[in-house]
C-alpha cells in the first residue's frame, strides 16, 4: 500500500483549485504601492514649508502686482491699461526704458569680452593667479561700497576725483595750463578792457620807459608756487621793459600802481605789443613779473590776451547728463569682469589641449586658434556668463541710485530705480510702480526661457 505525499496530493488536484505557491517573497502589488504613496506624502511634507514660502514671497507678490497695475494711484478706481500706456508716454519712464536697453546691450557684452580676454591672457603669464585675484577682488565689494567709490572717482574736482585728476594731468601735459582766471585791473590802473576778455594799456609804450601792468583779483591758490616778489624793471635803451604783478599787499598797506615789497610777480603772464591791429612783439613775464619787448614794440599798445584769464581746465563732467550712464556702466564692468573671467577660465581649463596643439602644428597662428577653436568651444560658457549678466543688469538699481547725482539722476534713470521712485515717497503711484514691475518681469522671462532651454540641451548631451 502506497501513501501519497502532501506534494503528491496537491499534484492530483485541478490547477484552478490548487493553493497558491509560497515563494517567501511579499506580494508585489499592495504593499509596494502603499510604500510609494507614503514616500510621496513624506516628500510633500518636507516640501510644504518651501512651497508656502515660495507662494508667499514670490507667487503672491507677482499676482498682486499684476492685479494692482490695473488700478489708479489710490487703488480704488479701475484704470485699465492707462498705467501701461504711461510707461511709453512719460518722458522719465521712456528714458529709463532706453537706458535699460543700453545696459542690456553694452554692460554684459563688455564684461564678457573683458573676462574672455583676461582668462586667455592669464594662462600665459607667470603671475596669472595673482592677476585673476586682483581682477576678481571687486566682486567682494557690495554695490553700495562700489557706488561710493566711483562717486568719488568721478568727482568733478581733480583734487578729489581720480578720473579727472588723470584726465587733467594728461591734458595739461600737451596743452598750456591755465593762467589767472578772474584777474582784472582797477580803474586807477593804466589798463582798460580791450574786448573779448583781454586788457590793453591806455597809452602806447615807449622805449626806455618801464611799463607797469598791475592786476588784482588773483586767488592765492591760483598764484604759481614759484612766483617771486615783484621787481621794477630797469629801463633799457631801444627796448620796452615792464613789470606785471599782483597789485595787492597781504594785511593791507601798499599803494596802487607801485611795486611794493610784499607783492608778487605774475609769472607766465603773456604780453603782446599791438600796432594797427597786428601783433609786432610778445613776451612772457618772469617769476618776478619783469618782461622785455623788442624795439618794434615802441609806440604800440600792450595787450594782455584773454588766454591769460581763462578758467582752468577741470576735466570731463563724468556725472553730467551725457556721460553719466556710460560712467556707471564702467563701474559695473569693473565689478563683474572678474566674475566673467573666473567662469570662462574654468571652461578654458576643461578644453582638450590636443586640439589646440594640433591646430598650431597645422600652421594656425594664435589669433586663428583663439577665433576658430577656443571661442567656439567656449560658446556654452560664454552663453552662461552673458545670460547671467543680462538678467543681472535688468534689475540694476544700487549703482545708479548712489553714483548719479540728483542733477543727472533722471538722465541715468533705469526701470528698477524708477520702480523705487514710483512706489515710495509722498506722491507714490503704486499703479505705475506695479506696471513697471510687471514690465521688468516680462523682460526677464524670455531670457530665463532661453537659459532653461540651453540647460536642458546641455543635459541631453
Amino acid at each position: 500500500m502506497t501513501t501519497a505525499t502532501a506534494g503528491g496530493a496537491d499534484s492530483v488536484l485541478p490547477a484552478d483549485k490548487r493553493p497558491p505557491e509560497r515563494s517567501g517573497r511579499p506580494d508585489p502589488t499592495g504593499p509596494r504601492r502603499s510604500v510609494t504613496g507614503t514616500r510621496k506624502i513624506i516628500a510633500m511634507l518636507f516640501l510644504l514649508p518651501a512651497l508656502v514660502l515660495l507662494g508667499a514671497l514670490v507667487v503672491y507678490p507677482i499676482v498682486y502686482s499684476v492685479y494692482r497695475s490695473f488700478f489708479d494711484q489710490a487703488g480704488t478706481g479701475f484704470a485699465g491699461l492707462d498705467n501701461y500706456k504711461a510707461l511709453f508716454t512719460d518722458d522719465t519712464i521712456r528714458t529709463a526704458v532706453k537706458n535699460n536697453a543700453i545696459w542690456v546691450v553694452f554692460a554684459p557684452t563688455i564684461s564678457t569680452a573683458l573676462g574672455l580676454i583676461f582668462a586667455v591672457l592669464t594662462e600665459r603669464i607667470r603671475w596669472g593667479t595673482a592677476f585673476k585675484l586682483i581682477v576678481f577682488m571687486p566682486m567682494a565689494i557690495s554695490m553700495l561700497a562700489a557706488g561710493i567709490i566711483f562717486r568719488l572717482v568721478y568727482d568733478q574736482a581733480p583734487e578729489r576725483g581720480v578720473a579727472n585728476a588723470v584726465w587733467v594731468g594728461v591734458h595739461d601735459t600737451f596743452a598750456e595750463s591755465a593762467g589767472y582766471p578772474k584777474a582784472h585791473p582797477l580803474p586807477v590802473h593804466p589798463l582798460k578792457a580791450g574786448g573779448g576778455g583781454s586788457f590793453v594799456t591806455k597809452a602806447p609804450a615807449q622805449a626806455g620807459v618801464p611799463v607797469r601792468l598791475p592786476l588784482v583779483g588773483v586767488a592765492p591758490a591760483k598764484m604759481p608756487t614759484d612766483a617771486k616778489p615783484a621787481k621794477a624793471a630797469p629801463p633799457e635803451s631801444g627796448k620796452v621793459t615792464g613789470t606785471a604783478w599782483l597789485d595787492f599787499t597781504k594785511g593791507g598797506g601798499g599803494k596802487p600802481n607801485v611795486v611794493d615789497a610784499k607783492e608778487l610777480g605774475l609769472k607766465g603772464l603773456k604780453i603782446e605789443a599791438v600796432k594797427n591791429g597786428k601783433v609786432v612783439g610778445s613776451a612772457t613775464a618772469a617769476a618776478d613779473g619783469t618782461f622785455t619787448l623788442p624795439a618794434s614794440a615802441e609806440g604800440a599798445l600792450l595787450r594782455l590776451p584773454a588766454s591769460n584769464f581763462r578758467e582752468p581746465y577741470n576735466g570731463v563732467d563724468w556725472l553730467g547728463p551725457s556721460l553719466v550712464t556710460p560712467g556707471i556702466i564702467g563701474s559695473y564692468v569693473w565689478m563683474w569682469a572678474g566674475f566673467a573671467m573666473v567662469l570662462i577660465a574654468a571652461g578654458l581649463a576643461g578644453l582638450p589641449r590636443e586640439l589646440l596643439e594640433a591646430a598650431r602644428v597645422d600652421g594656425a597662428n594664435e589669433w586663428q586658434v583663439f577665433r576658430r577653436i577656443t571661442v567656439p568651444m567656449l560658446a556654452p560658457v560664454l552663453a552662461v556668463v552673458l545670460v547671467t549678466l543680462m538678467i543681472n543688469v535688468l534689475k540694476i538699481f544700487d549703482l545708479v541710485f548712489i553714483i548719479a547725482p540728483g542733477s543727472s539722476q533722471d538722465d541715468a534713470n533705469v526701470l528698477a530705480l524708477q520702480l523705487y521712485r514710483s512706489s515710495f515717497g509722498t506722491d507714490a503711484d503704486l499703479g505705475i510702480g506695479s506696471a513697471i514691475a510687471v514690465l521688468l518681469l516680462l523682460l526677464v522671462i524670455p531670457v530665463m526661457i532661453f537659459n532653461i532651454r540651453r540647460i536642458r540641451r546641455e543635459g541631453r548631451r
